[in-house]
C-alpha cells in the first residue's frame, strides 16, 4: 500500500477502532474520553502504515491553514537565506509550514506570486524585499492576513517589520567617537532611501551626543557600490583636513574605501578607521583587516514577520503597525583608537 493511498479508514482497521476515534486522535483532539492505550495503538498503526494527514482536508475542517506564504524578490540575494531561515524557524515552531514564491521587478509579478500562494490555501502572507523601502502591495494580498518585511506601504495599511536604520547609524558613529575620532567622514548609500536617511540621521545624533558637531562637508553621496566607496574615499582624503575615520553606508562601499586607502599608502585600522553596514558574510569577515560593521538583522526580521503574522491569524490585536528590529555592531579590526599607532 503506497503512503499516498493510506487513509484514516486503513488506520482504523489496523488499530481495531472506528474511523471517528482515529480522526480524534490523529487531529490531536484531547476532549474525547479515549484511553491512552487506544491513542498509542492508533499512533503506532499510523506510523507503521506510513499515514500522512491531508493538509488541504485539515484546512477545510479546521478553517485555519497551517501554511504561510512568503513572496520575495530576494531568492538569489546574499541575504535571502537569512530571511527565509528566520521565517521558517518561527513557522515550524508554531506548527506551520512556509511556501516561498520568488518575484522580481517585472510589472505584475508580485500579484501573480501572491495568487499562486493563495491557490495553495495559505493562511497568511509575508512580502519581503531586498532593501528597505516603500512598496505597493498587490490588491489580492488583502484577502488574507499580510505582513511586510524590510518594507512598508505608503498608507500604513499593512503591519511591517523593518530594521532600525537610525539606531544602526548611531551605533556606527558611536564606535568611532568612542575610539577618540572627532573628524569623521561618511559615504552614503543611494540618497533619499530609508537606509540613507536613517543611517545619516543616527550618525549625526551620535556625534552630537559625543560633543562633536557634524560637518556636512565630510558627507559624500554614494550609491552603495564599491566604486562609490573608492571615489568617495579619494574625495574625503583629498580635503585639506581629511577625516581620520569613515562611516561607510554599506560593506561594499567599505570595500572600495579599503582600496582607496591602500592605494595612498595608508593602512586601514591604523591610519584610517572604517565602519561599514550590513555585515555581509561574503565580505565583512574576509576583508583585511576584518571589517567592523553594523549587522542588518535579516534572520530576526523573518522571525518577527512570522510571529506578527501568527498574531493576526489568531485575531490578536496589533499594537504597533511598524516594528523596528535592532542592528547590532560587529566589532572586528578596522577601527583603531585615534592617536595610537
Amino acid at each position: 500500500m503506497s503512503q499516498q493511498s493510506v487513509t484514516m479508514a486503513d488506520v482504523a482497521r489496523a488499530a481495531g477502532v472506528s474511523r471517528t476515534t482515529v480522526s480524534f486522535v490523529l487531529n490531536g483532539r484531547m476532549e474525547s474520553s479515549i484511553p491512552e492505550t487506544t491513542r498509542e495503538r492508533i499512533n503506532q498503526a499510523a506510523r507503521k502504515l506510513g499515514y500522512r494527514p491531508n493538509a488541504a482536508a485539515r484546512t477545510l475542517a479546521s478553517k485555519r491553514s497551517s501554511w504561510f506564504g512568503l513572496v520575495t524578490e530576494i531568492a538569489t540575494s546574499p541575504f535571502a537565506t537569512d530571511v527565509i531561515k528566520g521565517a521558517q524557524q518561527a513557522a515550524w515552531k508554531d506548527g506551520n509550514f512556509l511556501l516561498v514564491a520568488p518575484s522580481d521587478d517585472e510589472p505584475g509579478m508580485d500579484q501573480r506570486a501572491v495568487e499562486k500562494l493563495l491557490e495553495q490555501q495559505v493562511g497568511g502572507l509575508i512580502i519581503a524585499t531586498t532593501w528597505h523601502r516603500q512598496i505597493t502591495v498587490p490588491d489580492n494580498a488583502k484577502s488574507v492576513p499580510c505582513v511586510l518585511v524590510n518594507c512598508f506601504d505608503a498608507d500604513g495599511e499593512f503591519p511591517s517589520i523593518v530594521p532600525d536604520e537610525v539606531g544602526g547609524g548611531y551605533a556606527a558613529a558611536e564606535i568611532l567617537a568612542e575610539a577618540g575620532h572627532t573628524n569623521i567622514g561618511h559615504i552614503t548609500v543611494a540618497m533619499g532611501i530609508p537606509a540613507q536617511i536613517g543611517r545619516q540621521t543616527g550618525m549625526k545624533q551620535a556625534l552630537r551626543d559625543h560633543g562633536i558637531e557634524p560637518d556636512d562637508t565630510k558627507i559624500v553621496p554614494g550609491d552603495g557600490t564599491a566604486d562609490s566607496g573608492y571615489h568617495g574615499t579619494q574625495a574625503l582624503l583629498s580635503q585639506p583636513d581629511p577625516p581620520t575615520a569613515i562611516f561607510c553606508g554599506n560593506d561594499r562601499i567599505a570595500m572600495g574605501a579599503y582600496d582607496a586607502i591602500k592605494e595612498r599608502g595608508l593602512r586601514v585600522g591604523e591610519d584610517i578607521s572604517i565602519v561599514g553596514f550590513d555585515d555581509q558574510e561574503i565580505l565583512a569577515p574576509h576583508m583585511r583587516p576584518k571589517l567592523t560593521t553594523i549587522a542588518l538583522p535579516f534572520e530576526e526580521l523573518g522571525m518577527a514577520g512570522v510571529s506578527l503574522l501568527n498574531q493576526m491569524v489568531e485575531g490578536s490585536p496589533i499594537e504597533n503597525r511598524q516594528i523596528t528590529i535592532g542592528c547590532p555592531p560587529r566589532i572586528r579590526s578596522s577601527v583603531a583608537m585615534h592617536g595610537q599607532r
